[in-house]
């Protein structure tokens, strides 16, 4: 059964809106603008967020709208932008929706008819992929992985994945991950491992995955990783 086409009737808009994942010069023009512009902005953090609109003294009324929240809340505010506000959405750090807050609330605009602009923008997996020096062209973005049910199946899945593979880790499992990551994919496959992208301790480690793993058992893992893992070269 075919879907109905939506139409978008509400001259209002959802805007979402990238910001710095660290230096908070990353940011566009049209971003600043927006953001002072708007009638609301939905905030994953509004402590983080607070920090970003006083450094460009944008005073606008915000509120929280989160992974514990946005369930309930994500009509809601779709129907508001509908009726005529123009509402802007950030997350802490990057754009919003990419393992972040965000896509139930662009859904429910979609499914009200309420037009949804993404501007371009900072997100952390671009740059650590270009500076990784591993192939480009192709690549799957895997994002984090499953703490618990499914991990190891996506592991397995992922050693005979043949495109670049982008994946997101916090300080405290990008150890595991990296061990489990040689497990499934043996040691010698190559592998970029980038920290604290834009910020004044940016580092980025190449090597193989065994390599890798002795580097962080040797050295306290500190801030947040993307993970820019070889293909699987066919036999």
């Amino acid at each position: 059964m075919r879907r109905p086409l939506l139409l978008f009737v509400s001259m209002a808009k959802l805007y979402v809106i990238p910001t710095p994942i660290g230096n908070l010069e990353d940011i566009t023009l049209r971003a600043i603008r927006l953001l002072k512009e708007v009638d609301l902005i939905l905030a994953e953090d509004t402590r983080t967020t607070g920090i970003l609109l006083k450094h460009y003294e944008i005073h606008n009324h915000l509120q929280s709208h989160h992974k514990f929240n946005e369930h309930q809340t994500a009509g809601r505010y779709a129907e508001r932008i509908k009726a005529g506000e123009n509402i802007a959405l950030v997350s802490d750090a990057g754009t919003p929706a990419i393992s972040d807050p965000g896509f139930l609330l662009v859904r429910a605009c979609i499914q009200k008819g309420v037009e949804v602009e993404c501007l371009p923008g900072a997100t952390a997996f671009i740059p650590a992929l270009v500076i990784s020096g591993l192939p480009n062209d192709k690549f799957y973005f895997e994002g984090f992985l499953p703490v618990k049910k499914g991990r190891l199946t996506r592991l397995k899945q992922i050693a005979s994945e043949q495109r670049t593979g982008i994946l997101y880790e916090s300080p405290y499992r990008i150890l595991k991950t990296l061990v489990q990551l040689c497990e499934s994919c043996g040691r010698d496959r190559c592998v970029s491992v980038s920290r604290e992208l834009s910020k004044c301790f940016e580092q980025t480690i190449r090597g193989t995955l065994g390599e890798a793993v002795r580097h962080f058992s040797e050295n306290e893992p500190k801030g947040e990783f993307v993970i820019i893992l070889e293909g699987n070269k066919p036999a």
